[in-house]
């Protein structure tokens, strides 16, 4: 059961996400926070899984809300939701700990399958943040190397191109002809050198760096 917690300022937007969660099975809603600061305290008491986390809201912003959730013991995995513009909250946000990004018109099943992939450890970006954050790594004159990036092994930058290309460790596994559990090891390795805090930002330092490529058909469900 994936135990999720509701960030909203929105008391409607929190019930309309609550009814929806509740028609899933494997989802129960723990906990509901009308500010940042009262997510951070819900979350330190109750260990959620997931945050559903909205952007702006009053005191503590959703992205400062994300900073301080991931400062936890227990971190949770953090699932940003905006209505406003994606390409001024996106870096802020992925930067401060959140392991996904959705817009809020989004269709029910997306949200559904974004708290799923965001709980078992995966990207969860609405297309326009996919969209934006292509475009910035295309935009930037020349990848830069990051020291940290040269100390990774070769099979270890074939796990972050992987990682950046948004597969899950079992996708890795069937690219690198790798077990789940070697690609674990991998994961854990690469995240301590880089000194990365989630998937997410493993990611954007490898799309920096020019190290994403392209998935095979076979890699991507």
């Amino acid at each position: 059961m994936i135990r999720v917690l509701l960030a909203d300022d929105e008391a409607l937007v929190r019930t309309g996400l609550r009814l929806l969660l509740q028609t899933a099975p494997d989802i129960t809603v723990v906990a509901e926070a009308d500010d940042g600061r009262a997510a951070v305290e819900a979350c330190a008491r109750l260990t959620p899984d997931v945050v559903l986390l909205d952007v702006q809201m009053p005191g503590l912003d959703g992205v400062g809300a994300a900073r301080e959730l991931s400062a936890l013991p227990a971190p949770p995995r953090i699932l940003m939701l905006t209505t406003f513009d994606a390409e001024t909250y996106l870096l802020p946000a992925l930067q401060a700990g959140a392991h996904g990004f959705l817009l809020k018109d989004a269709q029910p099943g997306q949200v559904l399958d974004a708290v799923r992939n965001t709980a078992a450890g995966l990207h969860a970006l609405a297309p326009e943040a996919v969209n934006h954050l292509v475009a910035r790594a295309a935009a930037e004159p020349a990848p830069v190397v990051s020291p940290r990036l040269r100390s990774l092994t070769p099979r270890e930058r074939e796990v972050l191109t992987a990682i950046a290309d948004g597969l899950s460790n079992a996708q890795i596994g069937r690219r690198l002809g790798l077990r789940v559990p070697t690609v674990k090891a991998h994961v854990s390795r690469i995240m301590e050198k880089l000194h990365c805090e989630s998937r997410v930002q493993a990611g954007l330092l490898a799309m920096r760096a020019g190290l994403s490529g392209e998935a095979s058909p076979t890699d991507k469900v």
